[in-house]
């Protein structure tokens, strides 16, 4: 008998697999922090024989190499994949035999990168579950522009072949257990729903629906900005990344912090943006750890900047500690708990600003009152409609864009209040006077403000 036991990375948007028999099990696109496997594997009593990946992943570092190495099991890696460690490279159709009965077999499918390859779990020769990495997604696929931009519509038309293999080589039972689309920037759309099957795909997934050119054309039309701290995902995991160190940063006082932002170091707040706005720190910034802060915290930094954790507990720097360390970022250089009283110097009081809603902000234009408008939403998300007059940087880009915002008081808003707290103290740091919209978009609607709506953001 066979088992499949997910585990779930809602930071990164992304999953990992364990899977196997009684006695011996195989991990497909493993975490860096390979910590959670060991567990998963040792509640279920069976030793990881193979560790698999699907390909090498832009949107984070892998633990499979570590992984592999402390539980001697053998690390598979599609041989298409240019890596500088020792590894059992796999083609299509190589076999592995997982547990008695139950074999782990490598189908191509390339699309997402060039060397793409999903693994069937089958038992007695019978198709029983799908690991599809980054190919066939739950109602979408995965991106096909992180290779090279110059491959990305062959990659979109391979993606749509090696949709339709998987749908024609497996049974309309066969669960589908993709590495992405549950909220990654890897993912071509996001999914419908978080669970499938390869007969519910034939149905719903636009790449099994569709003709190839329209498929493409859509696909293609609807990529957005990749995450910028993807370009060092692949060579970390080609060179080999080395084991994670999770033990805790070193303390720092509030001395200590003042020092760090005046040399220039990043200053990351992890509370809610509802506290962070009531008090902070001068010139930190606010990456909500209920949020997702590996994934704007390591698209917004300048790659290799010390950064100093914040939080009231130590269990959320821990939180937070893990999920960098996911995308790279492997040692804050120091961190604190506490609150704003506890991280300024003596004498000086933590800054704050203003939250508000869109209800607000019509009143104030109801009023005469002038007020900048600042949208942080990405261009696909803007495109669906936006606030008059309001002026236009997504998150990603406003730390280089500061001065484009106009000169007033700066009413900051996203699709829910999560990124515009972010922008906010962005704003807040360079001593612009700030209000952060903690709304729902769709409030922008209720509360009268005149949408306009835009095809280029």
């Amino acid at each position: 008998m066979f088992f499949v036991d997910t585990l779930e990375f809602e930071g990164l948007g992304n999953r990992s697999y364990l899977a196997g028999g009684p006695g011996e099990a195989v991990v497909i696109d493993p975490p860096r922090d390979i910590d959670q496997v060991i567990a998963a594997a040792a509640r279920r009593g069976v030793r990881i024989a193979y560790v698999a990946e699907t390909h090498l992943h832009n949107d984070y570092v892998s633990g499979g190499l570590e992984l592999a190495r402390v539980a001697g099991a053998r690390y598979l890696v599609p041989a298409g994949a240019s890596v500088s460690f020792a590894r059992t490279p796999v083609a299509d159709g190589d076999t592995v035999t997982v547990d008695r009965g139950l074999t782990l077999r490598a189908l191509a499918t390339p699309g997402h990168t060039p060397h793409h390859t999903s693994y069937v779990l089958e038992e007695d020769g019978r198709g029983v579950a799908a690991f599809t990495g980054g190919s066939l997604l739950i109602g979408t696929v995965g991106r096909p522009d992180l290779v090279e931009p110059r491959l990305t519509e062959q990659l979109a038309r391979a993606q749509y072949a090696s949709a339709h293999r998987l749908a024609e080589e497996l049974d309309d039972e066969v669960p589908v257990l993709p590495t992405h689309g549950f909220g990654s920037f890897c993912s071509g759309s996001q999914a419908e729903g978080d669970s499938s099957t390869i007969g519910r795909e034939r149905k719903i997934n636009e790449a099994l629906t569709r003709d190839v050119d329209a498929f493409v054309a859509d696909l293609l039309a609807g990529l957005d900005d990749v995450p910028a701290y993807y370009a060092h995902m692949g060579p970390a995991n080609a060179a080999g990344p080395a084991p994670v160190d999770l033990t805790p940063p070193r303390p720092a006082d509030a001395a200590q912090i003042a020092q760090r932002l005046a040399a220039g170091e990043w200053v990351v707040d992890l509370r809610n943006r509802v506290a962070f706005a009531q008090g902070h720190v001068a010139g930190s910034f606010n990456f909500e750890g209920d949020g997702k802060p590996a994934t704007y915290l390591a698209w917004l930094i300048p790659w290799g900047k010390p950064v100093t954790l914040l939080a009231d507990t130590p269990e959320r720097i821990a939180a937070a500690q893990r999920e960098l360390a996911r995308v790279g970022i492997d040692r804050p250089v120091a961190a604190a708990t506490g609150g704003p009283w506890d991280w300024v110097p003596g004498g000086v009081e933590p800054r704050s600003f203003p939250r508000a809603t869109f209800a607000d902000l019509a009143a104030r234009r109801g009023r005469g009152e002038d007020v900048v408008v600042l949208d942080v939403r990405r261009d696909s998300e803007r495109a669906g409609g936006s606030v008059e007059g309001s002026v236009h940087i997504p998150i990603h880009e406003l730390p280089g864009r500061l001065g484009e915002v106009p000169a007033g008081e700066v009413w900051v808003h996203c699709a829910g209040g999560m990124r515009a707290a972010i922008a906010a103290s962005f704003l807040d740091a360079t001593g612009r006077g700030v209000v952060a919209v903690d709304d729902g978009f769709d409030a922008a609607v209720e509360a009268g403000l005149t949408l306009t709506r835009s095809s280029t953001g």
